[in-house]
C-alpha cells in the first residue's frame, strides 16, 4: 500500500433509474453494495466505506453488519464509514460494535463519526437535534474511555452514567479503530478533530476548493495547536465524485439523466456548473486525474481519498465498470502522482499496524513530559484566529 489510501463511499441510496424507470429491491441494492465493494478490492482499491441512515431511500441502518459480510469476503481492503452517527448512537454500542467488527476484519477497520444530515434521527432515538454538538463532544469522550480503560466511571449530561464498566470486546491488540472526524460544513467538529490528535474528513462533495480550503486549514492550525506535531502532520481525508468514459462528451451525455434526478443535487445547478463549482468530475480517466491532483494545491499533502460512484440510480453493472476505469486507469496515476510530490515528513495513511507500531514504539520510548491541552474549544473553532 502507498503512503495515500484510495478508495470510495457510499450513501446506501435506493434510487430510480431515470432512463428506464425501474428501481431496485432493497435486497438487491444491499447484494449490489456486496458486489461493489469487493469489486473495490479486485482492481486494487484500498478502502470501502458505507454511510449510516435510519430511513428511506437509503438501506444502511446497521453498517457494521454489512461491513463484517464484506469483511468475510475480502482480504486486503479497508472497511470504514462514510458516517457513524456519534450524536444519537449510544457510545457504549459503537465501542462494542465497532471492536467486535475490528476482530472479525483482522484489524482492517476504522470509522469516520459524524453528526448526519437528517435532522428527524434525533427525536427517532431520543435525542433533541439543538444538542448536536454537545452529544458529538459528550459522546466521543465516553467512547474513547470505553477504548482505553478497562473499568470506566463516568459520568455526562445526555446518558445515564457508568460505574466500573468494561466494555467487550476491547480492541484488537489493544489498538482502538482510527477515528476520522467527518464534516460538511461544521468547524466544531475541525476543532474537536484536531484536540485529539485524530483524522478529519471533509466530505467536500458540495461545496467549493475556497471553502475546503478553510475547514483543512482550520484543522491543521488547530492540531498543531493542541501539540500533535506540524500542521502538515495532521490526518486529512478528502471525498470526491467521478462519471467516467472515453470522451468528456460521452460521459456528460450518460450521467446527465442521473446528477439532474438525483435526490441530493438534482434540480439545482446545472451539471457544467457543479463540475466547475465542487470536486465532481464528468469526463475522461485523465480528467479525473488532473482535477483529483488538484486538490493537493489547496489541501495540502492528505491521506485518504474517496470516491462516491453508486449514487443517483446508476445500474451496478455501470458502477463496476466505473470501478475498473478508476482502479486500473486512474487511481495508479494518482499513487505515483501524490507520491512524488508528497513533501518529507508527511505521515501516511493510518492503519492497525502502523498504530500498533506506534503503541509499541512509544511504550518502548523514555518516558517524556505529556503535553497539556486546553479542552475542545468550540469558539476556536467559530473565531479561529484567536488561538
Amino acid at each position: 500500500m502507498s503512503s495515500m489510501q484510495f478508495g470510495i463511499f457510499t450513501v446506501s441510496d435506493i434510487t430510480r433509474d431515470p432512463t428506464n424507470g425501474t428501481t431496485p429491491s432493497e435486497a438487491k441494492r444491499i447484494q449490489d453494495v456486496v458486489r461493489i465493494a469487493k469489486k473495490a478490492e479486485e482492481v486494487g482499491l484500498d478502502v470501502f466505506a458505507l454511510g449510516e441512515h435510519h430511513n428511506p431511500p437509503f438501506f444502511s441502518s446497521s453498517p457494521t453488519t454489512t461491513l463484517a459480510y464484506i469483511a468475510a469476503q475480502t482480504t486486503t481492503l479497508q472497511l470504514s464509514t462514510a458516517t457513524t452517527l456519534i450524536t444519537t448512537n449510544d457510545p457504549v454500542k459503537i465501542a462494542e460494535d465497532y471492536a467486535m467488527l475490528q476482530h472479525l476484519a483482522d484489524g482492517r477497520v476504522d470509522l469516520t463519526l459524524g453528526r448526519g444530515n437528517t435532522g428527524p434521527v434525533y427525536p427517532w432515538f431520543g435525542y433533541d437535534i439543538r444538542d448536536g454538538l454537545s452529544l458529538a463532544i459528550e459522546h466521543y469522550d465516553l467512547l474513547r474511555r470505553l477504548w482505553r480503560e478497562t473499568n470506566v466511571n463516568w459520568t455526562g449530561k445526555h446518558r445515564t452514567p457508568l460505574t466500573g464498566y468494561t466494555s467487550t470486546p476491547a480492541p484488537l491488540d489493544g489498538v482502538a479503530p482510527f477515528v476520522w472526524h467527518g464534516s460538511i460544513r461544521t468547524p466544531q467538529i475541525a476543532e474537536q478533530a484536531a484536540y485529539y490528535g485524530d483524522g478529519f474528513f471533509h466530505n467536500n462533495i458540495f461545496w467549493n476548493k475556497e471553502h475546503t480550503q478553510q475547514m483543512v486549514e482550520l484543522y491543521r492550525r488547530r492540531f498543531e495547536h493542541h501539540g500533535h506535531g506540524a500542521k502538515e502532520e495532521a490526518i486529512v481525508g478528502l471525498g470526491g465524485q467521478v462519471f467516467m468514459a472515453e470522451t468528456e462528451a460521452e460521459a456528460k451525455r450518460r450521467f446527465r439523466p442521473y446528477f439532474d434526478e438525483a435526490p441530493v443535487y438534482g434540480h439545482g445547478p446545472s451539471l457544467e456548473d457543479f463540475t466547475a463549482q465542487t470536486p465532481l468530475t464528468v469526463g475522461t480517466p485523465e480528467q479525473v486525474i488532473e482535477k483529483t491532483l488538484s486538490f493537493r494545491d489547496y489541501a495540502g499533502d492528505y491521506q485518504r481519498q474517496l470516491f462516491l460512484i453508486d449514487h443517483a440510480g446508476l445500474p451496478v453493472e455501470v458502477v463496476l465498470d466505473q470501478l475498473e476505469m478508476l482502479g486500473r486507469e486512474v487511481v495508479p496515476v494518482l499513487r505515483a502522482e501524490f507520491d512524488r510530490l508528497r513533501a518529507p515528513g508527511v505521515p501516511d495513511a493510518p492503519t492497525h499496524a502502523s498504530l500498533v507500531a506506534a503503541r509499541d514504539a512509544a511504550e518502548a520510548a523514555p518516558a517524556a513530559d505529556a503535553v497539556v491541552r486546553d479542552d475542545v474549544d468550540t469558539a476556536a473553532a467559530i473565531a479561529p484566529d484567536r488561538a
